[in-house]
């Protein structure tokens, strides 16, 4: 009965450890995280910018955050925002979108997406999000096999779908903040 109770004490301690080593780390790595996932935003805000934007200012409205592009003139040339979709294969994937003013999509970058390496991570490839640029995204997207006109990317419809979905979302958002 001894042997047992010194067992279980024995691993409660070594758990109690392993618990609080945890949380601290947590503590500590939770504000550069949070620093890096803005910066992250930032960066991609500004890369899904088109040419001629020299001044990135962040807003928000409605807790929804964005970026407006502008130009020397103070001229509003693009709009950048989040959109994501869980339907992913891989789950969650979260893209930053440019748009122009009239709403036409600029172009995309990913941001978080956990899909099959060499497949869905093609989401990325400029092969297929060169398909977007141009298009009114108030349109919906959609990929040939459900009567749209965004080729798939091949063996990844799934990830092919989530990324027209994402990049809907964004432009749903973007009516909202034009529109106030």
């Amino acid at each position: 009965m001894k042997k047992i109770l010194w067992l279980v004490s024995s691993l409660t301690v070594i758990a109690a450890v392993c618990a609080s080593t945890l949380a601290y780390i947590n503590v500590i790595t939770k504000a550069p995280i949070a620093e890096m996932k803005v910066k992250q935003a930032s960066d991609a805000a500004k890369a899904v910018m088109p040419k001629g934007v020299v001044k990135v200012d962040k807003a928000s409205l409605d807790a929804q955050e964005f970026y407006i592009g502008k130009d020397e003139a103070g001229k509003v040339l693009a709009y950048a925002l989040k959109g994501s979709d869980n339907g992913g294969y891989g789950g969650l994937i979260e893209l930053m979108i440019g748009f122009s003013p009239d709403g036409k999509i600029v172009t995309y970058k990913a941001l978080q997406s956990s899909e099959t390496p060499g497949l869905g991570t093609k989401l990325s490839s400029a092969e297929f999000s060169s398909q977007f640029s141009g298009k009114f995204a108030s349109k919906p997207l959609k990929v040939t096999k459900d009567g749209g006109e965004i080729e798939a990317i091949t063996s990844a419809t799934i990830t092919s779908r989530a990324v027209c979905r994402a990049i809907s979302s964004a432009a749903g958002k973007l009516e909202r903040i034009k529109g106030k």
